[in-house]
């Protein structure tokens, strides 16, 4: 039996019970087994009692049958005087001598039991004796045979050999059988008391040992585990006061010490612990503090560039406006067109600072609203290389364009598309010496679209390239340095693409050009506003 089908017929039970259970069939196994082994051991000892006693009076009834008849008496008186001193089971018994000749003394003739058994004696020589149990008569039956020897050859040959003589009888042929009857009764109910003796001892001994073994595991095993267990029932409860007491002076009792080890370090851990959260919630109090500052300054700062946008849109729009009527004009002279041409150049680069500021605190604050329309990437980028074509012919830059001819539609904002895309591809343009190559590619990998722009240019450093997607950040190539620019436009790509669902990448090595990687989603979900929009959103 496994122990799993050991444990069902048990049942759900108690520590106590189980080693109840165990120990008693245990016991009652042992104890079973050994008593019957005790009880066959002591009746074969009582059969081969019966054997002996029948090899014992064998001699004595050939001697008895070849004695002389005055002389029988005298043996019958000192063999009766000799069975006096057998035991009792020893005493009732019959013998008889059965010859092989023919003879006409009836008491001389065998049986029909007996000739079966003779006869067998006569086939193996080798065999000296033959023993048979006889339930139903209660008696034991031991049979021997008598065998010539030296002596019997010759007084067997006479003439006067009594019953009748024998010819060619040889040394170790059989003349007869002895059998002798003894009666088993009184050894079976010797049998049946000793049974009975051995079974009450073996139910009091059980009993006493389950009694002890009883005491044992209810006050040597039990209770100390009961105790603990109390002990951690209170713990888990909340009371951390409550220690074990187990002095039993074995392993128990180390347990114990052990266990209140456990807890007294348990409960300086409790009280650290509560420490070190009541400083944790002093410090999560003043970061909330902070975080209100920090949300009030944001609130602010969107305030500011709320006003700033339309306080600073108007007089640079008047200002782009009037340039543009001055340079119309033509009554000015070479050097003041000149002015008037930079008074409008500065003020776009201006207006554009503007909104590249307003473009990148809007996406920061997440508050950006999209517009998902069906987009077709060819078409996007082919517009925006035409767009930035003439500012590549006046660097002698070659515009290139890899898309698949099958390019499926996407789901995305155009504009917001549009703007990451410009903001690189005049980046690569910026920054790629005459006689360089700037390549645009777009395509669909899974559930995602790829836009890459690569460039020849003059690259970026590796311990660089984590920062340049930082606010007013460039990078600190003095090539790159000649160039100018606020450093926002890289910021504005990297926050656009974490609204469009996806991530910007950038691949560079110093003095062979860049490779920036923008994947978006190509199903974008519309997203309500939640904010205040700023002034310029319809531009």
């Amino acid at each position: 039996m496994s122990y799993r089908g050991f444990k069902r017929l048990l049942g759900e039970t108690g520590l106590e019970r189980k080693c109840r259970y165990l120990l008693g069939a245990g016991v009652i196994l042992l104890m079973s087994v050994s008593f019957v082994v005790y009880a066959r051991q002591t009746e074969e000892l009582a059969y081969d009692q019966l054997q002996n006693t029948g090899q014992t009076l064998a001699p004595t009834v050939v001697a008895r049958h070849h004695t002389k008849a005055e002389f029988r008496d005298t043996l019958d008186r000192y063999q009766r005087m000799a069975e006096d001193e057998l035991p009792p089971q020893l005493k009732s018994y019959k013998y008889k001598l059965s010859s092989i000749n023919p003879t006409d003394n009836v008491e001389l003739q065998p049986t029909s039991d007996e000739l079966p058994i003779l006869q067998n004696f006569q086939l193996d020589p080798t065999k000296t004796e033959y023993s048979i149990t006889v339930p139903a008569e209660r008696v034991y039956v031991y049979y021997a045979p008598v065998r010539a020897g030296r002596q019997c050859v010759e007084c067997h040959r006479s003439e006067k050999s009594v019953p009748k003589p024998v010819a060619n009888l040889k040394e170790g042929d059989i003349l007869g059988m002895v059998s002798v009857r003894m009666s088993t009764e009184l050894i079976e109910t010797g049998f049946h008391q000793n049974r009975a003796l051995l079974i009450a001892f073996a139910i009091g001994t059980t009993v006493l040992i389950l009694a002890g073994s009883y005491l044992i595991i209810r006050y040597v095993i039990v209770k100390p585990v009961k105790h603990l267990k109390d002990v951690s029932e209170a713990i888990a409860s909340g009371e951390l006061n409550v220690r074990s007491e187990i002095q039993t002076g074995d392993e128990f009792e180390d347990l114990s010490i052990a266990f209140n080890r456990m807890l007294r370090n348990l409960t300086s851990m409790q009280d650290r612990n509560r420490g070190l959260i009541s400083d944790l919630d002093r410090k999560v109090d003043e970061l909330a503090r902070v975080n209100m500052a920090l949300y009030e300054s944001n609130r602010l700062k969107g305030d500011f560039l709320s006003t700033m946008s339309h306080e600073l849109r108007t007089p640079l729009n008047s200002i782009i406006g009037f340039s543009e009527v001055l340079l119309n004009a033509g009554n000015l002279s070479d050097k003041q067109h000149r002015y008037a041409g930079n008074i409008m150049t500065s003020g776009q680069q201006l207006l554009a600072l503007i909104n590249d500021v307003l473009d990148l605190a809007k996406a920061e604050s997440g508050k950006m609203r999209f517009h998902p329309e069906t987009v077709h990437a060819a078409e996007l980028c082919e517009q925006l290389l035409a767009l930035h074509k003439p500012a590549a012919e006046k660097k002698n830059v070659e515009l290139r364009l890899s898309v698949p001819p099958d390019l499926p539609a996407v789901r995305q904002d155009v504009g917001k598309l549009r703007q990451i895309l410009a903001n690189l591809i005049s980046n690569a343009i910026k920054f790629t010496p005459e006689g360089g190559r700037v390549t645009l590619a777009a395509s669909v990998v899974g559930g995602e679209l790829v836009l890459t722009v690569e460039d020849t240019g003059v690259g970026i450093a590796d311990e660089e390239q984590d920062s340049v997607f930082d606010k007013f950040r460039q990078s600190a190539n003095p090539l790159t340095r000649e160039q100018g620019g606020t450093g926002l436009g890289l910021s504005i790509v990297k926050e656009l693409t974490k609204l469009l669902g996806g991530d910007v990448t950038l691949k560079s090595e110093l003095g062979r050009g860049s490779t920036f990687t923008v994947r978006v989603t190509t199903d974008l979900k519309e997203e309500p506003l939640l904010a205040f929009d700023l002034p310029g959103e319809g531009r």
